[in-house]
C-alpha cells in the first residue's frame, strides 16, 4: 500500500478558532500507512473522513454528486441528546459538545436552543412515553426536565400551551445549517490530506476490500473501505453481495417566513417539529412509511404538505406571524430504518464499515459517529449495540417513523 499522504489541516480547512484549526503538531500517527476509502461525502462520511486523515491514515473521499448533495444537504439540522438509552445519550452528548467545538463563525453555526417536545391532553400513551423518558435520562445524568403547561407557559411564552398535558426540555441542544457542517468537514478532510474525489461513482468489492470506478473499471484496493452513502448505502452492500438488513423511506420538510422565536419544539401527537431558520422557520416530519428507490424517488414535496403544516406550527406557535407567510422552499428527503430502530455502525465483512440505518438522527449523530468508526477502523473498539452484523440482512420488518415518541421497534 501507499504511505499516507497526510498534510497541514491549515492548508485547504478553513481559518478559524475551532477544532478545525489544527497545526501539523496536532496529527496523531496512528493511522500511518493505512489506506482507507470512505463512500459517501455526507455528514458522517466527511466526518469519519477528517478524523481518519488527521490520524495520519492515507483517505480518499468518494462522492458520486457533490459534497452534501444527498441526504445530509437535505436534513433539518435540529440536535440534541434528548434520548432515554444509555449508548444514544451518550452519543448524543458527544455529538452536541463537538458540533460546538467545531463551530466558529469561518465554519458553521451552531445555534443553542432549548428542545422541547410534548404531547396533548388525551394522548395518553404519549404521555407516559415522555414521563417515563424523562426519567430515564435523568437516571442517566442527561439534563432534561418535566414540566406542564403552566410551567411550560411561564418559560417559553411564545408557546401554546392550553392543550399540552406534559412537556420535556433539553438544554443540550442546539440547530446549525447541515450543508455547510458537511461542507466544512470535507474541506477539513482535504486539508489533513485526504484527496476528495466528487462526481466520482463507485462500486464497492470485498476480498479484498477495493473500490472500482463505475464507467472505467478502474480498480484500487484499500486496507479498509467504509460505506456511509445514506439511503444508498443498501444497494452498494448489495452489489458487493453484502446484504443488510436497512431501508431507505422518504420525509418532508419546508421554511417558510415567520417569527419562529425559541423553542424548537416536537408536537408528538400531532407529529412535526420545527425550529428557527434563517427564512424564520423550518418545520417537517411528513414521513412515508415505506421503502423508496433513493435514486428515484419524488425530491420535492408533496402537493399542500408545506401549508398545511404552516397551519399546524401556527396552532402551536400563535405568535409566528404565519398567516399569509410566504413557503421559501419545500422538499423531500430519505431516512433509513432498521429493524430494531438502531444503527448500523461497524465492520460489515473483513475490512468493509458501515454506517447507515440512523432513524432521521443521522446528521445531529454524525460528529461523534464519524468519530467512532474512524476510531473501530483504526483498530479501536466497535459499538456493540450497532453492530452490523446482529442482522443477516435478509430480515422483513416495517418503516417506524425515527422521530416518533414511542419504543424502540423490537
Amino acid at each position: 500500500m501507499r504511505g499516507n499522504g497526510r498534510g497541514n489541516a491549515k492548508n485547504g480547512a478553513p481559518e478559524t478558532d475551532s477544532e478545525l484549526a489544527v497545526g501539523a503538531d496536532a496529527f496523531v500517527d496512528r493511522g500511518a500507512g493505512l489506506e482507507v476509502a470512505v463512500v459517501g461525502a455526507g455528514a458522517v462520511g466527511s466526518t469519519a473522513a477528517y478524523d481518519l486523515a488527521r490520524e495520519g491514515a492515507d483517505v480518499t473521499l468518494y462522492e458520486k454528486g457533490q459534497v452534501a448533495s444527498g441526504s445530509s444537504g437535505r436534513a433539518a439540522g435540529v440536535c440534541y441528546n434528548a434520548f432515554a438509552d444509555d449508548l444514544d445519550a451518550e452519543i448524543g452528548a458527544a455529538a452536541i459538545e463537538r458540533f460546538r467545538s467545531l463551530s466558529s463563525d469561518d465554519t458553521f453555526p451552531f445555534v443553542e436552543c432549548p428542545y422541547v417536545w410534548l404531547a396533548r391532553e388525551g394522548d395518553e400513551q404519549r404521555t407516559a412515553h415522555i414521563r417515563e423518558g424523562i426519567e430515564a435520562m435523568q437516571s442517566r445524568g442527561v439534563v432534561a426536565l418535566e414540566v406542564d403547561a403552566d410551567e411550560l407557559a411561564e418559560r417559553f411564552p411564545h408557546l401554546r400551551t392550553d392543550d399540552v398535558a406534559v412537556a420535556g426540555i433539553a438544554g443540550a441542544a442546539g440547530y446549525t445549517d447541515p450543508a455547510r457542517y458537511t461542507a466544512c468537514l470535507a474541506a477539513a478532510a482535504s486539508g489533513a490530506g485526504a484527496s476528495v474525489e466528487t462526481d466520482t461513482p463507485v462500486e464497492v468489492r470485498v476480498d479484498p476490500p477495493r473500490v472500482v470506478l463505475e464507467g472505467e473499471g478502474t480498480e484500487r484496493e484499500f486496507d479498509a473501505v467504509l460505506v456511509a452513502a445514506g439511503g444508498h448505502t443498501k444497494a452498494v452492500l448489495e452489489a458487493a453481495g453484502l446484504p443488510i438488513a436497512m431501508k431507505p423511506y422518504r420525509v418532508q420538510a419546508m421554511t417558510a417566513t415567520g417569527t419562529l422565536p425559541e423553542p424548537m419544539c416536537y408536537d408528538a401527537t400531532d407529529g412535526f417539529y420545527a425550529r428557527p431558520h434563517p427564512d424564520g422557520l423550518l418545520a417537517g416530519n411528513g414521513t412515508e412509511e415505506r421503502e423508496i428507490d433513493p435514486d428515484d424517488y419524488e425530491r420535492g414535496a408533496n402537493p399542500g404538505f408545506a401549508d398545511e403544516l404552516c397551519e399546524r406550527v401556527a396552532h402551536r406557535f400563535p405568535e409566528a406571524e404565519l398567516d399569509g407567510a410566504k413557503i421559501t422552499r419545500a422538499w423531500a428527503g430519505v431516512c433509513t430504518a432498521t429493524p430494531d430502530g438502531d444503527p448500523l455502525v461497524g465492520e460489515r465483512h473483513d475490512g468493509l464499515y458501515v454506517a447507515t440505518g440512523f432513524q432521521g438522527h443521522g446528521f445531529m449523530r454524525a460528529p461523534a459517529i464519524g468519530s467512532r468508526i474512524a476510531d473501530e477502523i483504526l483498530g479501536g473498539e466497535g459499538i456493540d449495540a450497532f453492530d452490523p452484523t446482529r442482522f443477516s440482512g435478509t430480515e422483513s420488518f416495517d418503516i417506524v417513523e425515527g422521530m416518533a415518541i414511542e419504543d424502540k421497534p423490537r
